[in-house]
């Protein structure tokens, strides 16, 4: 049955709805469920073009890394959005927001499936990432908002698995379906999802606005979507060559980034509220996020090129290669919480962003020569360690605030991710194709080395990051 709150605007009427709204696991079960069926899905679009990108890139007639528009477009889309997401759950609830981001995101799918050019298809993944963006940021409120603290952790590992699972299984659905049937079908396949999805929602998210929305913050949304945009045009113009034009965009993104920064010290109700990051775990989450996913989000994309255009491997073979992450992040899924609990997040997230880098820099001694399960062996561990560092990073922004806060945090810590996604993939491009030259299959293979250690030493900085934490376990922390 649906469990409808209304949350009124004074801290005591919050306080008091979340303590009636707190409750165990098993009464929201279906909630779990719906966010988990999103985050499932929406990680599947994320990654599903990746081992699809060659097929996808000779019917559209361009060269395989020009497609990286297709993968930046949408993850770029839901950072820009994502901060609209707590204003449209104040001002309509969260149930009709993410209804309505369900049928959003299921319109762009279909007009991804009967695009006939790159830009058409671009412009039906912005208009997917329009209804993304609400997903996830909505989906952790709801959860933080319902689920007792106790097992927010361990809620969140369950929704946590199946985004990772449908991060990993894309590549191998998108090889798939490329490979027996068109590409096309990789996006429609989220038509039957979403309408199952609309049902759900109607009977499973409960209600949490409020009743009377405070106004939006619309100069806000113009400089910070603003830089978001030049940023990620700079670092496009760069796999170009077109040096000048990239500095132009870094300085007028600059510009408008400090802009905002002065607009949101003088506006009550910013679109982004910096004032979290005066909170050591806040500002600490989402500087780690980005300097991790700058370095790892676009692994897949380079792995695919490697084994299909390097090694020759057919997209199915590839898309089975990542098969072994998914089974990594599911192994490692039930030691979470406990390693946690021992370590902190401190030492935890400290000594596996280090792993993550040594494993990525390992990548780099792969060849057409390698055996199939050497290959798979560094997916799964490397899936392993991604897992633990994904669910510490995604629950560490919530661990010092409180519950009123809850929404303004998911919205940062999901922009945090998908920008740096979205600079992750064009970083990765830009190092693809400085170092690939003449584009024959042993300039794919060297430039798959050079660019995992450069990737690797990025990575490597967020662990600076996080040994900014003082010591901190779940179980000692309090909203």
């Amino acid at each position: 049955m649906p469990h409808d709150v209304t949350v009124h605007p004074t801290v005591a009427d919050v306080q008091a709805s979340s303590h009636e709204a707190t409750s165990s696991r098993e009464q929201f079960r279906g909630l779990i469920w719906l966010v988990s069926a999103a985050f499932f899905m929406q990680a599947l679009d994320s990654t599903i073009v990746n081992t699809a990108v060659p097929g996808i890139a000779n019917a559209l007639d361009v060269t395989p890394l020009s497609m990286r528009t297709a993968l930046t477009s949408y993850v770029l889309t839901l950072a820009i959005f994502i901060p609209t997401s707590p204003w449209l759950c104040d001002r309509f609830g969260t149930r009709r927001v993410f209804g309505g981001a369900i049928v959003v995101f299921a319109l762009g799918s279909l007009l991804c499936g009967i695009a006939q050019s790159l830009p058409q298809l671009v412009a039906a993944r912005v208009m997917q990432g329009l209804g993304g963006a609400a997903l996830m940021p909505v989906g952790r409120y709801v959860l933080v908002r319902s689920i007792d603290r106790r097992e927010f952790v361990s809620a969140m590992t369950t929704v946590a698995t199946f985004g990772l699972m449908g991060s990993v299984l894309g590549p191998l659905l998108g090889g798939a379906l490329v490979e027996y049937t068109s590409w096309r079908v990789i996006f429609l396949i989220n038509v039957p999802v979403s309408i199952l999805g609309v049902w759900l929602n109607s009977r499973e998210m409960p209600v949490y606005r409020l009743d009377r929305a405070h106004p939006f913050d619309i100069f806000g949304f113009i400089l910070f979507g603003g830089a978001s945009a030049l940023y990620l045009m700079a670092a496009e113009t760069a796999g170009d060559g077109h040096w000048k034009n990239v500095f132009g965009y870094v300085a007028m993104a600059t510009t408008l980034g400090l802009i905002y920064v002065w607009h949101s010290r003088r506006t009550e109700h910013p679109v982004s509220d910096l004032k979290l990051l005066r909170v050591r775990s806040v500002w600490v989450s989402l500087a780690g996020n980005l300097f991790t996913r700058l370095g790892v989000s676009g692994m897949f994309l380079l792995l695919v090129l490697f084994l299909q255009i390097g090694c020759g491997w057919s997209p199915l073979w590839a898309g089975l290669m990542m098969v072994p992450q998914a089974i990594g992040s599911i192994c490692i899924k039930p030691f979470v919480h406990r390693l946690l609990a021992y370590f902190g997040y401190r030492r935890l997230l400290l000594v596996n962003t280090i792993a993550i880098s040594v494993v990525l820099c390992c990548f780099a001694f792969l060849s057409p020569s390698t055996p199939m399960w050497a290959i798979g062996l560094f997916v799964f561990v490397y899936g392993s360690f991604m897992s633990l560092q994904y669910t510490s990073m995604n629950t560490l922004a919530y661990v010092d605030l409180d519950v009123s806060h809850a929404s303004m945090a998911s919205s940062m810590a999901s922009t945090a991710q998908y920008l740096s996604m979205s600079f992750g993939i064009a970083l990765a491009s830009l190092l693809m194709a400085a170092f690939i030259g003449d584009r024959t299959p042993e300039r794919y293979i060297w430039a798959f080395r050079y660019s995992v250690v450069i990737l690797g030493m990025v990575t490597l900085a967020a662990s600076w990051v996080f040994s900014r934490l003082r010591e901190t376990r779940p179980h000692e922390t309090g909203r």
